[in-house]
This record gives structure tokens, sequence and C-alpha cells, in this order.
């Protein structure tokens, strides 16, 4: 007597294709864990060394994994510590950066949004030739700018001040933002626009109340880029900040550094509140990366 294989039994080729799917799709998964583990490796060190002990920092072997968590760091980082005081303004790094990231962030969505638009919707004479030019400026190295944006910003007395060296950020950013939403801009219909002006709507009008709602995703993004490569440099601001009432974080960490040492738990401490502010604000914005555009406002 034959036994007769059963439906449960045997693997159809839809099933056989579905669990290799699934292999695959675990193995990917897999490798972009740990692929994600490597680029945060940095980080996960940064964030360790600013909570370990002092007697942890320079042994070998190197400690991977701190045996006790402390705040000493953050204690002498603010004063907190009777015993030892870095001496540090911290509290005006943390105005510093914040000031000249949020006010460059501010001026660079506000004038790249509204040169995108005008790239993307209207026509006028060397309209191509104006905006290569425009984004040809991202083309120029930081190094090139360093002494023509000082050599500007003594004549105008903006040297070592925050609004200064916001606005250098600012017109730093403001040729990304209007490429990037000259892409948003470009995927609203037009029809959307026409109709408005149908309905009696002016350019400002339509600007305002159709277009630039259904590009808030392409502004995040590009409120993201401007901020964070605002808070993060360091070339600039080291060559137009030269006190504590200018100086921003990047800038601030080399107190850190002398003639023969390095405080290494300080400057990790420092890294860590640096890292705070921009993770928070890449959260509340990043939400309007995954919206969608203009899915089914135009039947085709």
């Amino acid at each position: 007597m034959t036994n007769t294989p059963t439906t449960a039994n045997v693997k159809t080729p839809a099933r056989r294709r579905w669990s290799r799917r699934r292999i695959n799709n675990t193995l990917i998964n897999l490798l972009a864990l740990l692929i994600l583990l490597l680029f945060a490796l940095p980080a996960v060190w940064i964030i360790f060394t600013a909570f370990r002990p002092a007697s942890e920092i320079n042994v070998k072997p190197p400690i991977w994994i701190p045996q006790r968590l402390t705040l000493d760091a953050f204690e002498s980082l603010f004063g907190l510590n009777p015993n030892y005081a870095s001496g540090i303004p911290v509290m005006n790094y943390l105005r510093n950066s914040t000031l000249t990231a949020l006010i460059a962030t501010t001026i660079a969505l506000s004038v790249g949004t509204m040169t995108g638009y005008a790239f993307s919707r209207f026509e006028f004479k060397y309209h191509t030739a104006v905006f290569l030019l425009i984004m040809l400026s991202r083309a120029v190295p930081g190094v090139a700018l360093g002494l023509p944006l000082f050599l500007l910003m003594r004549k105008y007395n903006l040297v070592d001040t925050t609004h200064g060296l916001a606005f250098v950020y600012a017109a730093i950013n403001i040729p990304f933002t209007a490429w990037l939403m000259d892409g948003f801009f470009r995927q609203i219909p037009k029809e959307l626009d026409e109709s408005a002006y149908i309905d009696g709507c002016g350019y400002w009008t339509a600007f305002w109340r159709i277009d630039l709602p259904l590009a808030l995703p392409g502004m995040a993004a590009a409120g993201i880029f401007a901020f964070l490569a605002s808070w993060n440099e360091y070339q600039i601001a080291s060559l137009l900040t030269k006190t504590p009432k200018a100086k921003t974080f990047p800038v601030g960490l080399y107190d850190f550094t002398s003639q023969f040492t390095v405080d290494w738990r300080g400057m990790t401490a420092m890294s860590v509140l640096m890292i705070i502010p921009a993770v928070v604000f890449v959260i509340l914005i990043q939400r309007r990366l995954t919206e969608g555009l203009t899915f089914g406002a135009v039947k085709g």
C-alpha cells in the first residue's frame, strides 16, 4: 500500500518562492543591521566615553563597555563638580550654535523655497544659465571661501558675531535648498496652479495655498540638511569666531586640547550635547519626509 502525499506535505511553487523571498528578506535585513551598527559604532563609543569613569579613558587594552556609568564629565562641564570644573562656557556655545543654526535654516528655507518655485514655474531670459550659476556656487570648496569671507565680514564688522556666521551659512545652504525645492515643485502638476488662477488667485496666493503645503516634505528634507550643515560646520566657524560670545560647539571642542594633553572625556561629553538637539530636530521634522505629494490630486 503506497502513501499518497497530502497537500499539506507538498510545497507548491508559490510557497517555495514565498519561502525563498522570506529568507532573502531576512538576510538583507541582517546585512542592513550590521552595516548600521558599523556606522553607529563611533557615535556609540563617544557616548560610552562620556559616561565612563576617568580611569577607563586611556587604558590598554581599551574597555569597550563601561564597568559603571557616571555623570562626572557633565558635572565638570557645567561646573557642578566642586573638585573640578572645566572652565569652558558650554552654555554660550549652546546658545550660539542654536541661534546660528535656526537663523541660517530659516533664511535658507525662505529664500531657497521661493527661488526653487520661481525656477520651476516661470520661464525667463537666461533661465537655465542663471540656475546653473547658482548650482555652481556649491562647487566652490570651503577652503577657497575662507579668506574672502573673512575680509568681507571684517569690512562690515561681522567677524565674531552670531548673526554674521548665520548669514554665511544661509548663503551656503540656499543653492542646495533651491535645487531641492525646484525638484519638488516640478512634481506638483501645473494644472493645480492653473485652476487656482481661474478661480481668481494670483501667483502669491497659489504658491502659499496650493504649492507650498504640497511641498512640505521637500522643505523638511531641506531644513534637516541646512540645520545639520550649520550645526556641525567647523572650518568657516573657526575663521569667523574668536571668542565665546560667537563660538559654536564644533569650535568649542578645541578648548579641550592643550599642548600635551587632550581631555577626551570632556570632549565627548560636549559631543553628546551636540548630538541631542540635532536628533530632536530630525525627529520633529522627519515625519514630513514620508508624506505624499500630490497622489490623487489630478486624475490622468
